[in-house]
């Protein structure tokens, strides 16, 4: 199993998320109050079936069975699959910025991941130290490139914001006080990792409920680009917490050192 691999399996996840977003859809409640679209269910199912062909030894996480309450055993090696990260905008027919997010857990920690936007065909992915944007064809589900590299920025300030259209408030607006902002601005889904991994944003705070595979595909990819991810108390993520359901509270990811050392100091 290659990150290659798993790019052409987020992209044929996410022909079939845009072929439903276009085509018309009803959107359920799930028990925890999040929705849930066959979009998200076929989704993950293409990329069940994938996994299991690629890496037929390694378990996979993914958001849908979960709430369905199949969790399966696991060790220090398992798949993180969000199959529509940004349901909410997916059904309210918002921007199309939906995202397919596989990540790969090791020892606790993120090593490959890949996120591709079918609405924009934009697809990211990073591992081993190397991280790239490409483009992926819609039709085809083939990757038509060129594959460009990424590197999260590195400057001392001012820092540029990016955050979530959903969860932001009072603790964004100070948070950004802070570190004095120069910029904020708002995105939906994990294209907020990938801003801060191509250098569009220096730190993503996240203030507000999530789940393991909201962020290990964009941890990987943030990681391999330079950058890095603590929790709200300035800890490293640890990844594979079942006994807490698999959430978080908050995050805030980072670029170069710079925005690492400033988000710190703001996060107190």
């Amino acid at each position: 199993m290659t990150l290659d691999n798993l790019a052409k399996l987020a992209c044929e996840a996410g022909r079939e998320i845009y072929r439903i977003w276009t085509a018309g859809f009803t959107t359920q409640t799930k028990l925890d109050g999040s929705l849930v679209t066959i979009a998200d269910q076929r989704a993950e199912a293409i990329i069940l079936a994938g996994l299991a062909e690629l890496a037929p030894n390694t378990p996979v996480i993914a958001e849908e069975e979960v709430a369905a309450g199949r969790t399966p055993s696991f060790a220090n090696r398992f798949f993180l699959v969000d199959p529509l990260d940004g349901t909410k905008g997916f059904s309210e027919n918002r921007k199309g910025e939906f995202t397919v997010n596989i990540g790969l857990i090791e020892d606790n920690r993120p090593v490959a991941g890949v996120i591709y936007a079918p609405a924009s065909g934009a697809l990211y992915a990073g591992g081993d130290g190397v991280a790239w944007r490409s483009v992926c064809d819609l039709e085809s589900a083939v990757e038509i490139g060129p594959r460009e590299m990424i590197r999260v920025a590195d400057a001392p300030g001012p820092f540029r914001l990016v955050g979530s259209a959903t969860y932001g408030g009072p603790k964004f607006s100070a948070f950004a006080a802070s570190v004095g902002a120069s910029a904020t601005t708002q995105a939906s889904s994990s294209m907020k990792f990938c801003q801060v991994a191509t250098g569009e944003a220096d730190i993503y705070p996240r203030f507000g409920g999530l789940c393991e595979w909201d962020v290990a595909a964009g941890h990987a990819i943030l990681a391999a680009a330079g950058g890095g991810l603590m929790r709200l108390d300035g800890t490293v993520l640890k990844y594979g917490r079942a006994d807490e359901g698999f959430a978080l509270d908050g995050l805030v990811a980072y670029g170069g050192r710079a925005s690492e050392k400033a988000a710190r100091a703001a996060l107190g």
